[in-house]
């Protein structure tokens, strides 16, 4: 992999990385409800589970578990009733509810297993690295470390997204300060995620 190959690489991955999917739109409500570092801090659960997805991709294991019918199956029906599980509680969340700093701190590991159970509960991104990622790796050359240092740069991309969709959501909250405000963005939200978690039960590996 060469410098040319990489200067391709990170604004197509910075595209992948703020496209508005389930885990941004969940760092913005979180960033709105609890505060900017909360939501980044949250986000790491997201990323715990990138790694884990990119170790699969690197060793060739996403490839073979991608290609199982059933467990293609099984992800995306856990990852799909997730979404909606997420949807169901934001859309009855309480527009009034102001998050003290002893209630954030406390929510901070559950906010965190969010993230991490809904990249995890994707088999869409498993795709990302198995046919993403491998399109920027020089097969004649270290394989282990080229795959290394895309993920390395997947993973501050993502950083960034986490915190740029954090900020978003921060400002949001000033925009909707009023409960019935707050109420419709909870629900916008809520029908966002639902949406994609539709999406995902009915997605076909193709």
């Amino acid at each position: 992999m060469n410098l040319t190959t990489l200067l391709l690489f990170l604004p197509a991955c910075f595209a992948l990385n703020m496209a508005p999917g389930p885990n941004n739109l969940l760092s913005m409500a979180n960033a709105k409800r609890y505060g900017v570092r909360v939501a980044c801090y949250a986000g790491i659960g997201r990323l715990v589970a990138f790694v884990g997805m990119l170790t699969l991709a690197a060793t060739g294991l996403a490839s073979i578990l991608y290609a199982s019918e059933k467990l293609f199956f099984a992800i995306k029906l856990v990852g799909g009733l997730y979404l909606l599980w997420l949807a169901i509680q934001l859309w009855n969340a309480d527009p009034s509810d102001s998050s003290s700093g002893s209630s954030t701190h406390k929510s901070l590991f559950g906010l965190a297993k969010q993230e991490f159970l809904l990249a995890v509960g994707n088999p869409k991104a498993i795709l990302i690295f198995t046919a993403f990622l491998p399109q920027f790796v020089d097969p004649s050359g270290n394989v282990g470390f080229q795959f290394f240092v895309l993920g390395a740069c997947f993973l501050i991309l993502e950083w960034v997204a986490i915190a740029g969709y954090a900020y978003f959501g921060s400002a949001l909250r000033h925009w909707f300060s009023r409960p019935s405000m707050r109420r419709i963005f909870n629900r916008t939200c809520a029908a966002l995620l639902a949406s994609a978690g539709v999406g995902l039960l009915f997605a076909r590996k193709g």
